[in-house]
């Protein structure tokens, strides 16, 4: 990492006098210095809990740039603005900037100008990118929401799976994956995703007792925004509203300002320069709340966010957990409130549907390779045209074809190792998304018997996590209600439908 290791004593001295930090949170000792050891390593810790830290402290005494993999682009320009405003030299490289600005960046990076470079994993997949990254050298690659590598996860993002084969292209520097959720399903596929070398694990737990976790039965669509109304006007603000679709959050954000709030809408089909006015006006307080897809949120640094509302439950309690835990970042009290319609299903379940590539796509791939041999390496979009797939489902089929020994991946290219063994081997590699599938449909169940239950909120989703809690929390609606004495939430609600 550096010439020589520093002492604890010497990066704490830096890191008070470069960042203000005098108090490190839990978890960010351990994983600073495994990274200054050089060693793999993973954190899991909650929104909020300085995993940035982590990285950015390490990359100050470094003899060669930190490469931070981040899935979004609105995300790594906050963090390059806050670097630079703090004297720390650090590059963004991504799809927004125009050709002059990335040749430049490209120049500057070939200088060594920087200390942190920022980019997408997607522009991992250039071949020219690596080599340049490659001649310069790396000290580390982050792999910041690592959540989103793993087909287990909440989050998959199919650019992810060609990080394995980039980290090699780059000459295997040291890795650190970050995220705030994982289950120990996903955190396995991640260490085997990005081939980690016996990794340090840091985990600091999901106790957020900051946190009051409610949900509100809404037998209907009127019923849902009467109560979402009632609690909008009782509840502390700033906040933000997830929706399951772009469709709905437009007809809410439609519906809402007329009613006195300082509204914003933020979803994937706006265009970049409307998202980032949104996200600056939310940022700086000039909006009260904000309605949004989930295209919002990830890596968010709003300390005061008092309020989460989720209009339709989410896909799985991993993504439940990443999105409430942006409130409340600051420690002080917030709220967290899940609007439940037991129709609202539907919706996941369609999403749920489209999200793996079905038998028929791994047919049409593995049909389209066969005639070109073992030898013919075709770039992932030419193949999605061939076959007649979206990229993304290629990509992901690409990866599963690596993974089963019948193919090799390399710089956003794949080419056919060998044939298929038999009829055996044809139908345990199709079976492979089947299983995934029904994964998914276990996480959204378990999501919905989270808002059915009358148990204790913070226990039910420890339970999921494979975390102990000593007792009770004492601090969601199920708790209050028992120490009341009266039903549940859940109970109500059972008795009710």
């Amino acid at each position: 990492m550096a010439e020589r290791t520093p002492s604890w004593r010497e990066m704490t001295k830096l890191a008070r006098s470069r960042f203000g930090i005098r108090v490190f949170r839990p978890g960010q000792r351990e994983l600073i210095e495994a990274v200054l050891e050089g060693r793999d390593a993973i954190g899991v810790m909650p929104t909020g809990a300085g995993k940035s830290l982590t990285f950015q402290l390490p990359a100050l005494v470094a003899s060669k740039p930190v490469l931070v993999i981040s899935p979004l682009i609105a995300l790594m320009q906050d963090q390059q603005e806050k670097l630079t405003a703090l004297g720390v030299p650090a590059a963004k490289l991504n799809s927004s900037q125009t050709a002059s600005e990335q040749a430049q960046v490209t120049e500057d990076i070939e200088r060594e100008a920087f200390q942190l470079i920022y980019t997408t994993p997607e522009r991992l997949e250039h071949p020219e990118e690596l080599q340049r990254l490659k001649q310069s050298g790396l000290s580390l690659l982050v792999v910041d929401e690592a959540h989103c590598v793993s087909q287990w996860g909440h989050d998959f993002r199919p650019a992810y799976l060609g990080l394995r084969d980039a980290c090699r292209e780059l000459g295997g520097p040291p890795v650190l994956a970050l995220t705030a959720t994982a289950s120990p399903t996903v955190l396995a596929d991640i260490l085997r995703q990005l081939d980690m070398r016996e990794p340090r694990v840091v985990s600091t737990g999901i106790d957020r007792p900051n946190l009051f976790f409610e949900v509100l039965r809404t037998p209907s669509e009127d019923h849902k925004r009467a109560r979402l109304l009632a609690l909008l006007r009782e509840a502390p603000r700033p906040g933000i509203i997830y929706s399951a679709t772009v469709r709905a959050a437009q007809e809410l954000h439609k519906w809402l300002e007329p009613h006195g709030f300082r509204v914003g809408l933020y979803h994937g089909k706006l265009g970049p320069r409307e998202r980032e006015d949104v996200q600056h006006r939310f940022m700086q307080d000039e909006l009260d709340l904000l309605v949004a897809t989930n295209a919002f949120g990830l890596g968010l640094d709003k300390p005061n966010i008092r309020l989460i509302v989720h209009y339709h439950f989410p896909d799985s309690l991993e993504t439940y957990y990443q999105e409430v835990g942006r409130a409340g970042r600051d420690g002080e009290p917030a709220r967290v409130s899940l609007l439940y319609r037991l129709e609202d299903k539907r919706v996941q379940s369609y999403f749920l549907g489209g999200k793996y590539p079905h038998r028929e796509d791994t047919l049409k791939v593995l049909e389209t390779l066969q005639p070109l041999g073992t030898k013919a390496w075709v770039p992932l979009p030419q193949l999605a045209e061939l076959a007649g797939i979206s990229e993304r489902h290629v990509k992901v089929i690409a990866a599963q074809l690596s993974d089963a020994g019948l193919a090799e991946r390399k710089r956003g290219r794949v080419r056919l190792l060998r044939e298929l063994a038999g009829a055996e081997e044809l139908a345990e590699l199709l079976l492979a998304y089947e299983t995934r599938r029904s994964q998914d449909r276990e996480r959204l169940d378990a999501m919905m018997r989270f808002a059915q239950s009358a148990r204790c909120r913070n226990r039910l989703l420890h339970d999921y996590f494979e975390e102990e809690l000593q007792e009770d929390c004492g601090h969601c609606d199920n708790c209050e209600a028992h120490a009341a004495g009266q039903p549940a939430a859940g109970l109500a609600r059972a008795a009710d439908q």
